[in-house]
């Protein structure tokens, strides 16, 4: 009966989820604090359930309840406990269930961190909110239950997915699902703040942390999931411009240009009318990346196939969403309008700069992804849109991007002169084009791809590190220890985000450019030779494992007289799907990865051995964690705490008053 407490419990979540979203809005429209305040404990026994639920559903994977369909589906009873855990999200209707967990994770969070914002507004967000899990745990209950049995049960199970069966998978979803649902406690902060009419500064003070928050998880996600992809499917890519990729990758694109505009409204009391948009933008974006993993419309090694139906449900509950948070925009928009002025010349116009060149930037990874689904729906054919177009589109927008992204901070708020500003840069601008050039050329196979990466990762680093030691100039009679500790978290955040991204830059770069590939045909003592490594190939052995078959080969890598590694890539064959796996093996350095991955076995009893190097290609990840690691610092910064605290004071003074 477990699986029955588990649907059932899901079906109070609903209750609760309904019983949240009306309450708390109609005690907001009327001023009663007792409606407004069944919004907290609604949200906290909706979270109580559907964690009830999530459990109960685990529990028919660990036991190999074979009854339930989606452990049918997606479990085996050889599978490791891990990927049996795992196994729970590795599917449509469990991934669903994960999603709505963290919504009222997310939701839970709000309850708890902002009892400080004024009981109305924080009424509104939870209503809000209480709708969003209204939509999906409906989508559960009425075209995805991931508790349906199966009658008879299955003897057996199909497993999961071995392209699943990677401790890639422990981390990555729920990062990525984090960081997707974290956009609708932006989102509901913009619809509460269009609801009440309070667009102000205090306002985006408030949703900032959440919108940072949300960022550093999708930043994390993204991140995970290259990485994975890097290792786990063996061709040695970290990013292919996948339909569903891009799905992760589009509101990236607008958070960030949402958290600077959210920065600009606090500071200034500007781009309230770039800030409601992007926070709807935003979350908007994840709700089309559900659309586009559940429908069916892509193929995709991310994608669930599913029932079409299933598909037509989220497109509604998108285009709901959209519509109804544009006619609010539309009501409010008066009350949008002025904010703070400022010159051509000031940190405002750069940011502005940026949000219109991020907007742009995603609606291009947009109209390149849902392009062919088009022309496919209207029977025009079907094309294949990959890395060239992106390629091609991406590079002239973000590198304006990133050259006003190290202006802005030089410059002054409202108005800023145009020939001072430039003698605060220009020796940083011309260094790095001059250190772009020279390192480009002194490298191999230069191409004009080379040369611009290079110089706006110096322009970057170099912009940086002068805009660290003018902050430190600034107490230069302290202590060093006291200097950096005088810097605020956010600014660190800010700085650390900018630093990361010209690391970012460098190992895409570099590993555009220099990266080598060998596929040859190898026997027992046969060498290869790539990038000045020696590979010696010393034979396959069976090493099977728990549900699976597999060859795993020694290949001795080493350079001149030094022994570098010994790598074991190996060749899988799940046994009960009869799905072949590739696993790569890798030896990671600072500065290069050498990679090797299994091919098949020729007659001659031969095997195509698949060799790569990668120069720099950790930066990669290095400049990602550098960028999170930014966002935790911004959200973390102390001021938010005293400033809640304050508020919290006076609106108790308030309501004691």
């Amino acid at each position: 009966m477990i699986p029955e407490l588990g649907h059932f419990a899901l079906v109070l979540a609903l209750i609760l989820a309904l019983v949240q979203a009306v309450v708390p809005l109609v005690g907001a429209s009327r001023n009663r604090l007792a409606l407004m305040a069944v919004g907290r404990p609604a949200a906290q026994g909706q979270f109580f359930f559907i964690v009830v639920s999530y459990v109960c559903l685990t529990w028919a994977f660990v036991t190999s309840d074979f009854s339930v369909q989606l452990a049918a589906t997606n479990s085996h009873s050889a599978t490791p406990l891990m990927y049996k855990i795992t196994g729970v999200w590795g599917n449509h209707e469990g991934s669903l269930l994960l999603w709505a967990m963290a919504l009222s994770l997310w939701t839970v969070a709000v309850t708890v961190f902002s009892r400080h914002l004024p009981d109305a507004f924080l009424a509104r967000v939870l209503g809000v909110l209480g709708w969003v899990s209204v939509g999906f745990i409906a989508f559960l209950l009425v075209t995805s239950n991931p508790f349906d049995r199966l009658l008879p049960g299955a003897g057996e199970g199909r497993d999961l997915n071995p392209l699943l069966q990677d401790p890639g998978m422990i981390i990555h979803p729920p990062l990525l699902y984090m960081g997707y649902v974290g956009f609708s406690v932006a989102f509901a902060f913009a619809i509460a703040a269009l609801l009440s009419g309070r667009l102000d500064a205090a306002w985006a003070r408030w949703s900032r942390p959440w919108t940072t928050v949300a960022w550093v998880f999708l930043t994390a996600g993204i991140a995970v999931g290259s990485g994975w992809a890097y290792y786990e499917l063996g061709w040695g890519g970290w990013w292919f411009w996948d339909p569903v990729e891009n799905a992760s990758f589009m509101p990236w694109l607008l958070g960030t240009a949402l958290i600077h505009s959210l920065a600009v409204t606090e500071k200034r009391g500007a781009f309230r009318s770039w800030t409601v948009l992007l926070a709807i933008s935003a979350f908007s974006m994840s709700l089309l990346g559900t659309f586009l993993v559940r429908s069916g419309v892509i193929t995709s090694v991310h994608a669930f196939a599913t029932d079409p139906k299933r598909g037509l449900f989220i497109l509604a509950l998108l285009v709901l969403v959209i519509g109804v948070s544009l006619l609010l925009y539309a009501w409010r928009a008066p009350r949008l309008a002025g904010g703070g002025s400022f010159g051509f010349v000031a940190r405002e116009t750069a940011l502005l700069g940026n949000n219109v060149l991020l907007s742009v930037a995603s609606a291009s990874v947009l109209l390149g992804t849902l392009y062919p689904l088009f022309l496919d729906a209207l029977g025009l054919g079907k094309i294949s849109v990959g890395p060239p177009y992106f390629e091609a589109v991406f590079i002239p927008l973000m590198t304006p991007v990133v050259v006003l992204m190290m202006f802005g901070p030089f410059l002054r708020w409202k108005d800023d002169a145009f020939g001072a500003a430039v003698r605060r840069l220009a020796p940083a601008f011309v260094v790095s084009i001059a250190l772009g050039l020279g390192i480009a050329f002194a490298v191999d196979h230069v191409t004009w791809r080379t040369v611009l990466g290079l110089a706006l990762a110096a322009w970057v680093v170099l912009a940086s590190l002068q805009l660290l030691a003018g902050r430190l100039k600034e107490r230069a009679g302290a202590a060093p220890g006291a200097r950096l500790r005088s810097i605020p978290a956010a600014w660190w955040g800010m700085w650390l985000a900018h630093f990361g991204l010209g690391i970012f830059i460098i190992g895409v770069t570099l590993v555009g450019s220099l990266d080598r590939h060998l596929d040859v045909k190898m026997q027992n003592g046969q060498r290869a030779e790539l990038a000045g490594y020696t590979f010696v190939f010393r034979g396959v052995h069976d090493a099977d494992g728990a549900n699976y078959d597999a060859a795993r080969a020694t290949v001795e890598v080493s350079r001149g007289d030094r022994a570098i590694a010994t790598l074991t890539p190996e060749k899988r064959l799940y046994l009960a799907q009869g799905m072949p796996m590739t696993e790569a093996s890798i030896d990671i350095g600072p500065f290069r990865d050498v990679y090797v991955s299994l091919g098949e076995q020729l007659e001659d009893g031969a095997w195509i051995v698949s060799i790569y190097y990668k120069p720099f290609i950790s930066w990669i990840w290095l400049g990602c964690l550098l960028m999170g690691l930014g966002g935790v610092f911004a959200a973390a910064d102390r001021r938010y705490r005293r400033l809640a605290g304050r508020e919290a004071t006076v609106g108790a003074a308030r309501q004691t008053a």
